[in-house]
């Protein structure tokens, strides 16, 4: 018989949650009162919120069979949130959960989801990170939300809005893997028919691995603007456009390069890889900005140039020209036209 949550009191599945979730450095108080107390050493706090919904950024089971266990979508959780503190050149310091849950939910699925959650952190390289609190609560279909803090440590933050003439365009991560796990996800594939390339991008799509560690060193090399590759490199390169007032431009033989590790997933499904670089989201690698003369920092890899800054429009382009997918898709992830 599986034990399900309508089965447990809240303090009771809370007793389960607790002893499994990770005290970082920063947490001067943890669960268990109205509030956690988080030392802030910097006086600044850097904080950001994500949500995840049942059916609409994660099943419980795929079409090909795969399944989203509790530690996959709590190593996303944290993933997704520990990489927007990243992308503003800080380090995390805390989080806080919020989890609403079917009364079918077997409990052992919230354990592994607070298993999952505390392995990231460590793996991911965010330790000083505790996991200080949260909410639970019912409802008709699995949601996760997840607030999280960071801390600067004496550097000024990196924002979006500081690219310049002449920058150098970097990118340091995955691009395309998420995407590509997703299509094996979403086809008729089986798991157990994976190659490892195959199984390498549907592990990447379940479990992300942003670089946690890039986030302060690109601060600390000198990068005019940065954010989190979440809803794919065109989008969120033109995001970084609009906000700079700058038109950018992409080098199409370095993308198609990089484009190279996800061959084989392509010939399979019949995809195109490069599409899946330009376009696929939630791979939470690093997009920056650096000036001309800078040495790009450890891991990062030149794909283009701030071109201009009047531009009555900034735009993002390959080789000069608008990009078009193979498929005639979006161009990156839009929770709303999905």
């Amino acid at each position: 018989m599986i034990l399900t949550v309508a089965q447990l009191s809240e303090s009771e599945l809370l007793a389960r949650i607790f002893p499994r979730l990770h005290a970082g450095t920063s947490m001067l108080l943890g669960p268990g009162d109205d509030a956690a107390i988080i030392a802030v050493p910097d006086g600044r706090t850097v904080i950001s919120i994500d949500t995840q919904v049942q059916d609409k950024d994660f099943r419980l089971r795929w079409p090909n069979g795969s399944t989203s266990t509790g530690f996959d979508v709590g190593w996303k959780a944290a993933a997704q949130n520990l990489s927007d503190i990243n992308a503003m050149g800080a380090v995390a310091t805390s989080m806080v959960v919020s989890l609403t849950l079917p009364s079918t939910t077997p409990v052992s699925w919230v354990e592994q989801f607070a298993d999952g959650l505390s392995a990231a952190i460590v793996a991911l390289g965010a330790p000083q990170c505790s996991v200080a609190g949260g909410d639970l609560s019912g409802g008709s279909e699995l949601v996760v939300t997840v607030a999280v803090t960071g801390s600067l440590d004496g550097r000024e933050a990196v924002l979006r809005s500081g690219a310049g003439v002449g920058d150098q365009i970097a990118v340091c991560g995955n691009v395309g893997f998420s995407a590509a796990g997703w299509a094996l996800h979403e086809s008729d594939h089986a798991p157990d028919s994976f190659t490892p390339a195959l199984a390498a991008a549907a592990n990447l799509f379940a479990r992300p691995e942003p670089p946690l560690a890039a986030g302060p060193l690109a601060a600390r090399a000198g990068a005019t603007a940065m954010m989190d590759i979440s809803d794919g490199l065109l989008r969120d390169a033109t995001r970084i456009a609009k906000a700079s007032g700058a038109s950018l431009d992409l080098d199409g033989a370095v993308l198609r390069g990089l484009a190279r590790g996800l061959e084989e997933c392509a010939v399979v499904l019949g995809a195109d890889s490069l599409t899946w670089v330009l376009t696929g989201g939630e791979d939470h690698g690093l997009l920056s900005t650096f000036p001309a003369g800078v040495t790009l920092p450890e891991g990062f890899v030149r794909i283009g140039s701030v071109l201009s800054k009047d531009a009555a429009e900034p735009v993002v382009t390959v080789d000069g020209q608008n990009f078009k997918s193979a498929d005639s898709g979006a161009l990156g992830w839009d929770h709303f036209a999905v």
